[in-house]
């Protein structure tokens, strides 16, 4: 398992008129604790495009328990709990400065050919990556 954690303050921005962190915005700051994740373990999208190959989104799951507000700063834990093969698993935890769990959330992608846009098995390179972090 490996897990990242990831600081982001709340811009006034983010907030709907209740005041509460607007429910859309969490998915940016998933893909922002996702992707330093992925820098953690020597991996970038940048490269993973520059190789020829993409992850889009497959799902998206949120369950929200407390609101977050504008000025939060908030903790994004983002694990990834096994390793992947053409799909790849994150699940998020986001806490408030208190330390309050605020939601939970999981996003699935899946390997992709740019060439193509067709779901492939995963490149050697790209099971090396990972293998380092799972080996038991």
């Amino acid at each position: 398992m490996v897990v990242s954690e990831t600081k982001i303050q709340v811009l006034y921005a983010d907030t709907d008129q209740m005041g509460y962190v607007y429910y859309g915005n969490f998915a940016k700051y998933y893909e922002h604790a996702r992707t330093e994740l992925l820098k953690k373990l020597g991996f970038s999208y940048k490269e993973l495009e520059s190789r020829g190959y993409g992850m889009p989104l497959l799902s998206l799951n949120i369950n929200y328990r407390k609101p977050a507000y504008y000025d939060d700063t908030l903790t994004i834990k983002a694990i990834l709990r096994e390793k992947p093969t053409r799909k790849i698993t994150f699940d998020y935890e986001t806490y408030n400065q208190a330390g309050q769990l605020l939601n939970t959330a999981t996003t699935e992608l899946i390997l992709t050919r740019l060439d193509n846009r067709k779901p492939t098995l995963p490149p050697y390179w790209y099971n090396e990556i990972f293998s380092k972090h799972f080996e038991k």
